[in-house]
């Protein structure tokens, strides 16, 4: 029967979460299934107590389980705390839509105004406008200013 100590929530989900290699353990049995501490230890340059600890933590957050086969001790991919956060962060997804949406409608305005106002519309800084300055300058400068 699998065993998973789940106790410290949402919080403790993160901060497993928070580590590279447990982010790779948790890739590893999504993508491969059940692995043993030794088959998932060899992708890690790291002792094996240290690779312990990254799996006690992943346990003690409730993204893993273990169950012993033999000598062995397998490990299994726990999805609840994943859809938990999932759950949380789905309003900052709404969030962004919103924003991202917001954002391309003013730049479809943006668009429909600058096709109105056509190659030499309002505020064109093209090469022709920069020659009717200049001539526009040189028509004034003999001109006394007050």
């Amino acid at each position: 029967m699998p065993r998973t100590e789940r106790a410290g929530g949402t919080d403790q989900v993160f901060s497993a979460l928070a580590s590279p290699v447990r982010r790779e353990v948790l890739r590893m049995l999504r993508d491969e299934g059940d692995q043993s501490v030794r088959s998932m230890a060899e992708h890690f340059a790291m002792a094996r107590p240290s690779f312990s600890e990254h799996l006690r933590a992943l346990r003690e957050a409730g993204l893993v389980s273990e169950r012993r086969e033999g000598r062995q001790r397998l490990y299994s991919l726990e999805a609840v705390p994943l859809a938990e956060v999932q759950d949380w962060l789905h309003p900052f997804e709404r969030f962004w839509r919103d924003r991202l949406s917001a954002l391309g409608d003013v730049l479809d305005e943006m668009d429909d105004a600058e096709d109105a106002g056509g190659a030499d519309g309002p505020g064109d800084t093209g090469p022709q406008d920069a020659t009717d300055q200049r001539d526009e300058h040189e028509a004034h400068e003999g001109e006394e200013r007050p």
